[in-house]
């Protein structure tokens, strides 16, 4: 399986290295296709809306303006288990289908940064995202890896530069 190196991991692109990457704003984004995925440590039920105006997972003291997800269960598993990590909390955090109930676009802090593109496939939206099921199969990533990446936020951290475009 193709891989591209990513703090703490491989992000598997398999078959996304033949896509012309087409960026994906608030007047285009139909071409999107789902399902799509959003990882957290907070426990949702189907049918509930995930709504931006919250405290940001990943800077104490931020409230997020947007509802981030992927259209890869990878790219939501390190949101569940970042979330998850960074908030002190015990467990692995949960994986949601959801589903979009507006306009989304590219997620700045991702796309077009190390690599060309948007290969963690990740979005944002100020609208609502609705639940359609959690993800009950997933794998989570081994504790050198998960641990690796929290360096690497810890060492942004403190070099100023864990900036968040929301």
């Amino acid at each position: 399986m193709a891989q591209h190196d990513h703090p703490g991991g491989k992000i598997p692109t398999e078959g996304l290295d033949d896509i012309d990457w087409v960026p994906v704003t608030i007047e285009r984004y139909e071409h999107v296709a789902g399902p799509f995925y959003h990882g957290t440590r907070l426990t949702f039920a189907a049918g509930d809306e995930l709504v931006p105006g919250h405290r940001s997972n990943f800077q104490e003291g931020r409230t997020s303006n947007n509802v981030y997800f992927s259209s890869l269960v990878e790219t939501a598993v390190w949101g569940a288990e970042l979330s998850t990590a960074l908030a002190g909390t015990v467990g692995r955090g949960h994986v949601y289908v959801v589903e979009p109930t507006g306009p989304f676009e590219d997620d700045p802090n991702v796309t077009n940064k190390k690599f060309p593109g948007n290969i963690t496939r990740s979005y944002r939206t100020r609208h609502p995202m609705r639940v359609v099921r959690e993800l009950d199969e997933w794998e989570g990533h081994a504790p050198d890896v998960l641990n690796a990446m929290l360096d690497n936020i810890e060492r942004l951290r403190a070099q100023g530069l864990d900036v968040i475009e929301d």
